[in-house]
Formats: C-alpha cells, structure tokens, sequence
C-alpha cells in the first residue's frame, strides 16, 4: 500500500521548512496514507471516515510513533523530540503529552515525505505489521 510514495522524489527543502510546518504536511500525508489502505473496503461512506478517523486521531498516532521508535535513527529521535517540545498549547480535548507526542510523529511523517519517501515506505509497511 505504500507505492505511491516510492515514486515520490526526495526535495530536500525541509531543512528550510519549521517543525509546525512539517507536522501539517506530517497529517496530510498520514491520513492519506490511511484514505488509501481504506479505500477499497466495503463500507458507506460514514463507516469509511470513522475508520480512518481512528487511525488518525492524537492516540494512534501516539501508538504508531512508539511502534516505530526501535527503528528511528538518532536524527529521527531529535526531530521527534523539537517537535514535541515546540508545542505549548493543545485542544482542551486532549492530554498536553498526546498531542506533543502526536504532533512529533506527524513531523516526522512529513520530513520523511519531503527528504526520504523510501524510508518513509518502510516505515509504513512496518506499521502495516503490527
């Protein structure tokens, strides 16, 4: 499920790009990622946004980094780490730590997009296991 983001080239322009930034790139590629694993699922249409929604939401994205964090680099670790720690406010709806942690893997998803997409493949496909 994750060719779509092998033919994507590296860019390169993260590194001019802010955490915040990466982390909104980060969701929309995240739940793209999840549009397409549901896609092909019979459900209506409602049945379909609340599964991905589930995959999206602050939670599993906490899920998901910690799933993933064996596998990080040193790099992948300190990026994760700026991002949780340049957040200072969160929806009331959520625990501060959710949505700093959530906000990391988000930025995480989204620098890989941009530098690394074949990393990012493994990461998913890795994700895709559990």
């Amino acid at each position: 499920m994750t060719d779509w983001i092998k033919t994507i080239l590296p860019t390169n322009t993260s590194f001019e790009i802010g955490v915040i930034q990466l982390a909104w790139l980060g969701d929309s590629v995240w739940e793209l990622h999840q549009r397409l694993r549901h896609v092909n699922n019979q459900q209506n249409t409602k049945e379909l946004h609340l599964s991905v929604v589930n995959e999206v939401k602050a939670s599993a994205q906490v899920e998901a980094l910690r799933f993933i964090e064996p596998l990080l680099n040193h790099y992948e670790i300190d990026l994760v780490r700026r991002a949780r720690n340049k957040i200072k406010r969160c929806p009331k709806s959520l625990e501060p730590s959710v949505y700093a942690q959530s906000t990391g893997f988000e930025t995480l998803i989204g620098w890989l997009f941009l530098n690394n997409p074949e990393r990012l493949s493994i990461l998913f496909d890795y994700l895709e296991s559990k």
